[in-house]
């Protein structure tokens, strides 16, 4: 699974690309808004930091200020992913974009049905909100399986983004589940790293060591 960083915070993104295994970037108008840079520049500054897929929205909703938005945005940097949202103008503007050659990622996906529309548009990518929807109650993680069943039954070529993954379990079931890609938050990707054991064992093996040599 690739794992992509779901921010728009340039010092986030240069910590976590030392680490060496960051795919991707997703962003949204909110994370861009936060950030307080018109999207543009945002994110040329992002694709400086990371080589690999960068999705950067659009904020239109309207069928052919969409396409115009996406075709500008393609024009930043060849990693750009138009990211649209999955309303049926934004899955026309789908259709339209990728036939130009333009990767598109169609977000905001929270039943099967609807990726199954995103997949027959050709869209690059899907993105289902895992968390949301157990924010409804319900269980996010069987709308990654339906769409991983789905697509395998028709081969359809859209990968799967889980988004909203918030916590470490959220990212293990994902993978589990055969999602192409998960993005995260960078204190979920962070906390990857952490276990108790693991900092108990390098205390024990270090100490021992000392033991014998010193801290040489």
């Amino acid at each position: 699974m690739r794992i992509f960083l779901d921010t728009a915070n340039l010092e986030e993104l240069k910590k976590a690309a030392a680490w060496g295994i960051v795919d991707g970037v997703t962003t949204n108008p909110s994370l861009i808004a936060k950030e307080g840079k018109p999207i543009e520049e945002q994110v040329r500054a992002i694709c400086d930091i990371i080589d690999g897929d960068i999705s950067a929205e659009v904020v239109s909703t309207e069928f052919k200020a969409m396409v115009e938005e996406g075709r500008k945005l393609s024009k930043i940097h060849k990693n750009i992913i138009v990211k649209l949202p999955l309303i049926r103008d934004g899955v026309q503007a789908c259709k339209l974009l990728q036939g130009e050659g333009i990767r598109t990622n169609v977000t905001l996906c929270f039943q099967a049905g609807q990726g199954l529309l995103v997949a027959k548009a050709g869209a690059y990518i899907v993105s289902p909100f895992v968390g949301r929807i157990d924010d409804m109650g319900a269980e996010g993680m069987i709308l990654i399986q339906d769409l991983v069943q789905i697509y395998r039954n028709y081969g359809y070529k859209t990968q799967i983004l889980a988004a909203s993954l918030r916590s470490t379990n959220h990212v293990i079931q994902a993978a589990k589940a055969g999602a192409h890609i998960g993005t995260l938050p960078f204190k979920t990707l962070d906390s990857l790293f952490n276990h108790p054991l693991t900092e108990k064992g390098l205390d024990a093996f270090l100490k021992d060591y000392a033991k014998v040599f010193g801290n040489k």
